[in-house]
């Protein structure tokens, strides 16, 4: 009488193979073969009602079979399943603590048996056959996350662990009741900062760098706690102090005007600047910041193009822009492209006109070592008259943007 196949334990399986199937039934004595389909299967006969066997790999319903010296058994369905798919992890990051909620997007998601995040298993819900909520676990790091379900192990998303914020230093420390002065945060993991918070009062801010926020510090009352929050958490808190301190203003700068490449000194003054802890140029902060007295702050120039406003951050506050004269201007350094007439007597007197560009704020030209007079007609024109002079030398120009490269003017 050929054997009888009565149960396979699993049902179904990963198309890959390899897992361990248990076929019960009877007449199991002197097995020579177990098939799924058309494909043999590696087994051990347990006893005359038992058989392991290790699936192989295949696709869709394959039909189990034992032969037996007796003869073929019947046939019972096996199922082989495809492995899930993960297409989507959101947000694909979060903090180094874990415990944030991550929706796995994809398909073959029902039975799932484990979620990993690298090596480490997390708890999860399978919300649908395409969906499955997961709660972090801890970690460092890029990791690869996986599903497993009876089908196999999913492909690999990457899960990157992002370091908490950390606050080092917060310049000034301290500021008006009234609020509205800058303060600039330094330390580090502040990318993708979602609030700054003074004590409970969220601030304005702009993320500078992954090291540095500038805020514009809320109205308060006392010593409150500043923090930054990042999609990996909270910093450490650094403590901030409201006093009431007069505000400073703004009245003037010399010079209005410097070179694009900056590096040049500019004096600020105006009233209660005693206590400057940053002058900025635009947007832009200045180096070397000197108090000189209450009414005289020095700075040197950052680095710029165009007309900013300057302003000057103390304790009691930021200067109002609105104030006094706080416009910059960024010069370009000038450029000669012509002369014309090019020669002229020794006596000099000579008109010639400069072309070239960036000429509009014409401070000084030369013939050699010697000032000419002048006039800026344009900022492509300057009409100077010849000194007196002998032989060839170098004709430049001298702007608050620098001083022009030579062309060449010939005493005769």
């Amino acid at each position: 009488m050929p054997p009888v196949i009565t149960v396979l334990s699993p049902a179904q399986g990963p198309a890959a193979g390899g897992n361990t199937v248990v076929v019960s039934g009877a007449g199991f004595v002197g097995v020579t073969s177990v098939r799924f389909g058309s494909n043999n299967a590696a087994f051990t006969v347990v006893s005359s009602t038992s058989i392991r066997a290790t699936a192989p790999a295949g696709s869709g319903q394959a039909i189990v079979r034992v032969t037996a010296p007796s003869g073929t058994s019947n046939g019972l369905p096996y199922t082989y399943l495809t492995a899930p798919v993960l297409t989507a992890l959101t947000p694909p990051q979060g903090p180094a603590t874990g415990g944030n909620q991550v929706v796995l997007t994809g398909t073959g998601f029902t039975g799932t048996s484990a979620v990993h995040f690298g090596t480490t298993p997390a708890t999860y819900t399978v919300n649908s056959n395409t969906q499955i909520t997961a709660t972090a676990p801890a970690g460092t790091g890029s990791v690869t996350v996986t599903i497993t379900a009876p089908g196999g192990t999913s492909n690999g998303l990457p899960y990157t662990y992002l370091t908490t914020p950390v606050l080092y230093a917060l310049v000034p420390g301290e500021g008006p009741t009234a609020g509205g002065n800058q303060v600039v945060l330094t330390g580090t993991g502040f990318t993708g900062a979602g609030a700054v918070r003074f004590g409970a009062a969220l601030a304005v801010y702009t993320v500078n760098s992954d090291t540095q926020i500038t805020a514009t510090a809320p109205a308060g009352t006392g010593a409150v706690s500043v923090t930054v929050t990042t999609p990996s958490g909270t910093s450490n808190s650094v403590t901030y102090s409201y006093a009431a301190t007069a505000a400073p203003t703004l009245t003037g700068l010399d010079p209005h005007f410097g070179p694009t490449t900056g590096g040049n000194t500019v004096s600020v003054f105006g009233t209660n600047l005693t206590g400057a802890t940053a002058v900025h140029f635009g947007g832009q902060p200045a180096t070397g910041v000197t108090v000189v007295n209450d009414g005289q702050v020095t700075a040197t120039a950052p680095a710029g193009t165009g007309t900013v406003v300057v302003t000057v951050t103390t304790p009691g506050g930021t200067t109002d822009p609105s104030v006094g004269n706080p416009y910059y201007t960024y010069v370009a350094q000038p450029a000669l492209a012509g002369l014309s007439p090019d020669t002229g007597p020794a006596a000099g007197g000579t008109s010639v006109t400069l072309s070239g560009t960036a000429l509009t704020y014409t401070e000084q030209v030369f013939f050699g070592a010697a000032p000419a007079t002048f006039a800026a007609l344009s900022d492509t024109l300057v009409l100077a008259t010849s000194p007196p002079g002998t032989g060839s030398v170098p004709v430049t120009v001298r702007t608050p943007g620098g001083t022009s490269n030579p062309l060449t003017f010939t005493y005769q």
